[in-house]
């Protein structure tokens, strides 16, 4: 019974790792996955996020070009400030969209 109880125990774990280190996991904003990627533009801190399905939500969108943004910058620079021209938060007219994408700009902090 010991056995039995440590296997489960210890196939438990495994699963539990396992599940933490999956790779590829898809981060949702308003219930929406939203394909982003960040890149820079011109000097390694000045950076573009692109956000696809914006048809989904603006709000999801939004965020969803954020959290590439922050994670763009605390790879490269270990800090999530970011001076963001335009942004995230700003209305709807200030976003730039280009075929049906939204179009973020930032400045990443650098130490």
């Amino acid at each position: 019974m010991l056995r039995k109880t440590s296997f489960i125990l210890g196939l438990a774990a495994v699963l539990a790792i396992s599940a933490c280190a999956k790779t590829g996991d898809r981060v949702r904003f308003a219930g929406n996955y939203y394909p982003a990627k960040a890149k820079k533009a011109g000097e390694r801190h000045v950076f573009t996020v692109t956000v696809r399905r914006v048809n989904q939500g603006l709000p999801g969108a939004r965020e969803a070009g954020r959290y590439a943004g922050t994670t763009y910058c605390i790879k490269h620079f270990g800090d999530s400030t970011i001076a963001w021209n335009p942004g995230p938060d700003d209305p709807a007219a200030r976003i730039i969209a280009q075929n049906g994408n939204l179009v973020l700009r930032g400045v990443c902090n650098k130490w």
